[in-house]
């Protein structure tokens, strides 16, 4: 009979774990506006519909329990045209991230079809890139702190450090939204990560990486001193879909549904 208790435990403990390492607490992003970096040459404000987006990054602990759930995205079966060789690299083997990696490290080495498909199952997506640049230009009192001589040189900074893809989730500042990470932990995939710099005519789009991290890369851009957006801008026009690499993770993001009162019959 103890035997059996400590059985159903375990198993029970199991289940709980796997729930737990699913979920992630959402913040309501409010509407606004923002001009990007790119995209807009009259410098017209680009409109942000209302949203919630992920709080953390989504962390190894998150990923393993969508992998056992869903095995055909695991190291050794992911299919080449979906990911690069590289697709969880660092962990020891397909349902084991290993010692090294930290439970609520951010999960990285996974390419963006992978990413789609997690946010996906959990009712979720990948936010676009006009909404995570909203998000992200907002430091711990303003939604807008681009201008801002010390938050621009603390992103700076951050583009520096070695290794901060190994830190655990939470570590960095909480910005005015109630979101953490946006700096200072690791790149991230956006739903339309590189279709600021693509024409829709393959002559066009030939020198569209050359051009992007030389000098050329600064025209129409709204805004020549945002160095650090301009390397955001370069690393996502660098990216293909299927490429991982050790700094890169995501977090999700979903349509803020309305809540509709039921109309009260009248008598």
């Amino acid at each position: 009979m103890l035997q059996r208790k400590v059985v159903l435990f375990s198993f029970l403990l199991g289940i709980g774990t796997s729930l737990w390492a699913q979920q992630t607490p959402m913040v309501s992003i409010k509407r606004g506006t923002y001009v990007p970096l790119y995209g807009t040459t009259d410098r017209k404000p680009v409109a942000i519909a209302v949203f919630e987006m992920d709080v953390y990054p989504v962390t190894n602990a998150q990923y393993l329990a969508f992998l056992k759930k869903y095995p055909e995205y695991s190291r050794s079966k992911m299919k080449g045209i979906f990911a690069d060789k590289s697709y969880l690299s660092h962990w020891e083997s397909d349902f084991n991230y290993g010692k090294n990696n930290l439970d609520n490290a951010p999960v990285t080495n996974v390419s963006w079809f992978a990413a789609k498909k997690y946010c996906e199952c959990q009712g979720k997506r990948l936010p676009t890139m006009d909404e995570w640049e909203y998000v992200a230009m907002a430091d711990e009192k303003r939604i807008d702190a681009r201008t801002k001589e010390a938050f621009n040189r603390y992103i700076m900074s951050w583009y520096e450090k070695p290794k901060t893809f190994a830190n655990p989730i939470g570590q960095t500042f909480k910005n005015y939204w109630g979101v953490y990470d946006m700096h200072g932990l690791v790149w991230e995939w956006t739903a339309d990560f590189n279709s600021i710099f693509l024409s829709g005519e393959s002559r066009k789009d030939k020198d569209t990486d050359k051009n992007l991290f030389c000098g050329s890369g600064s025209v129409n851009a709204t805004d020549l001193m945002n160095y650090a957006a301009f390397m955001r801008y370069a690393f996502r026009g660098s990216l293909k879909a299927k490429y991982t690499t050790r700094n890169l993770g995501f977090r999700c993001a979903k349509d803020k549904v309305a809540l509709v009162k039921p109309i009260q019959n009248l008598r």
